[in-house]
């Protein structure tokens, strides 16, 4: 007997057609910790614990933020999806830096350390997990990765190279497992100063070798010249010595008329005690308080203190508005810039040397690095240079009025640097600082340009908070409070109440600060 199928379908009988798995592009990151087996040895419920954390309090969240989707985790690694190759990049780094913090206080041996490759590819979605070869690639690139760093392939490389403040070295073409064809890896550097450093390394071992090259070539044809040279000299000099005996020379006149000579020769050489004195520069960065003279301190505004009201009824985090008295301090007219911070880089104490023009604010700074320049400038011109308090950040921002913006309830285009505020939305980076109105206190750029560090630890709400304007230094220190949004950000972020918080130890391209004085 013939099948009967189903004419519009092609199935046997009324079988319904067999639906096909949805397929999508996206940046697949792969993560896992090295040497996991061995942490289990030492200690195993306390590396099963710490793990389990990390994935709550740093893997999820971080993820979530930078708008990816977790799609598993296993006991030693994740696995994550995003649409944008540059946030799914971001997340990796983010990651690695905050582990770096999380690190730091114990033995290395104890230390959680991942490795994360990221690809881009065509992936098949099932419910629970994914698959495809763009999905081993990035497994595979874990595999490779040194602990503690990110590597990327190419294609996520070519979509990402011009869009983060970071570096990359090339590791060539690799041939991976059960891949058909090599894969070009790149290393990710986060810190640019980083990435200039290994090029100059490279640079510095070529010009090396080149250099020790031309001088074997050099000593080479140097050495064949004099043998030439010392060859015929030998032959002119004995032809010279027998014309030379034939010819009669007084002696005697030939000593006294070289005694002069020799005189006044000798009457030139002087004590080496008369030498001119040449000053020695010294190798080494002079201490930090001999310098002061040279340091070129911000601009400072002095502010009189008093009472105001703090937060706002807009968002949970500030909540319940309460009333602060804060002390006379003095806080900068403006954000931190390149130039500034690069005077603390110059003298070996910040860690690495931003690029820009010198007068934008400087960017991409953890709360740890804004803590670092303040502890130099506070040495190197012993004066108490620190970071404002949120409450002296806030009154400061607020310049005596309570109405949503410094200027008023309504938002008003081109008073500050937002992407919502100006017509330079969606620029790479921030205009250089002063280029918007001061606030009635005379601070510029307090709501817009770039997310600034204060000194206090992160809390979810106002609830206990410090009424002297002092920095509330308990709670979460793992994280720390961040004002005036960024140029990336919407006008919500420019108010003075707006209040967030990021990694201590991490960078991020839209955060820098500024500093207060006590006084």
């Amino acid at each position: 007997m013939a099948d009967i199928r189903n004419i519009r379908s092609g199935t046997r009988g009324g079988e319904p057609p067999r639906r096909l798995m949805p397929r999508r592009l996206a940046a697949i990151v792969a993560g896992d910790i090295a040497g996991y087996s061995r942490l289990m040895e030492i200690d195993e419920d306390g590396t099963h614990g710490r793990v389990k954390r990390i994935v709550r309090d740093l893997i999820e969240p971080s993820i979530v933020e930078h708008d990816g989707k977790l799609v598993k985790t296993t006991g030693d690694g994740f696995l994550a999806i995003f649409d944008s190759p540059v946030e799914a990049v971001r997340c990796g780094i983010v990651i690695q830096q905050n582990m770096v913090g999380r690190n730091a206080s114990l033995p290395k041996n104890h230390w959680i350390e991942y490795r994360i490759g990221v690809n881009l590819g065509d992936i098949i979605i099932e419910a629970d997990d994914i698959y495809g070869d763009g999905v081993n690639i990035a497994t595979r690139l874990e595999g490779i990765a040194e602990p503690g760093e990110v590597y990327i392939s190419g294609g996520i490389y070519e979509q990402i190279k011009h869009k983060l403040v970071c570096g990359y070295e090339s590791l060539g073409d690799r041939k991976v497992k059960n891949i058909t064809d090599p894969v070009r890896v790149y290393r990710v550097l986060p810190d640019a100063a980083a990435y200039n450093g290994a090029r100059k390394r490279r640079e510095t071992a070529l010009i090396f070798l080149l250099s020790l090259t031309l001088m074997i070539i050099g000593g080479g044809a140097l050495w064949y010249l004099l043998s030439q040279f010392s060859t015929r000299g030998t032959d002119r000099a004995s032809g010279a010595a027998s014309s030379q005996a034939t010819k009669a020379s007084p002696q005697p006149q030939t000593a006294l008329s070289g005694a002069p000579a020799t005189q006044q020769a000798a009457s030139n050489v002087q004590p080496l005690a008369a030498a001119p004195t040449v000053p020695q520069v010294s190798s080494t960065p002079s201490p930090i308080t001999s310098g002061a003279a040279a340091i070129h301190e911000p601009e400072m505004t002095p502010l009189l203190g008093g009472t105001f009201a703090m937060g706002s009824n807009e968002d949970i985090s500030e909540k319940p508005v309460h009333h602060v008295t804060i002390k006379p301090f003095a806080i900068s007219k403006y954000p931190i810039t390149v130039r500034e911070w690069n005077e603390c880089a110059g003298a070996k104490v910040c860690t690495f040397v931003a690029t820009g023009k010198d007068d934008a604010p400087i960017t991409n700074v953890s709360w740890s690095d804004a803590k670092q320049f303040v502890a130099w400038l506070a040495g190197a011109t012993q004066k108490s240079y620190r970071l404002p308090s949120e409450a002296e950040w806030e009154y400061a921002a607020r310049g005596d009025t309570q109405t949503k913006y410094w200027w008023g309830d309504q938002l008003k285009h081109g008073m500050a640097n937002c992407k919502d505020c100006t017509d330079a939305a969606g620029a790479e980076q921030p205009v250089k600082v002063g280029s918007f109105d001061p606030n009635p206190f005379g601070l510029y750029d307090m709501g817009g340009g770039v997310d600034q560090w204060v000194e206090d630890c992160w809390h979810k709400t106002y609830q206990g908070a410090p009424s002297d304007g002092s920095p509330w230094s308990a709670g979460d220190c793992n994280s720390h409070v961040i004002r005036s949004g960024s140029w990336r950000n919407d006008a919500t972020y420019v108010r003075p109440a707006n209040r967030d918080n990021y990694d201590t130890n991490v960078r991020y391209p839209t955060h820098g600060f500024r500093i207060a004085l006590s006084r």
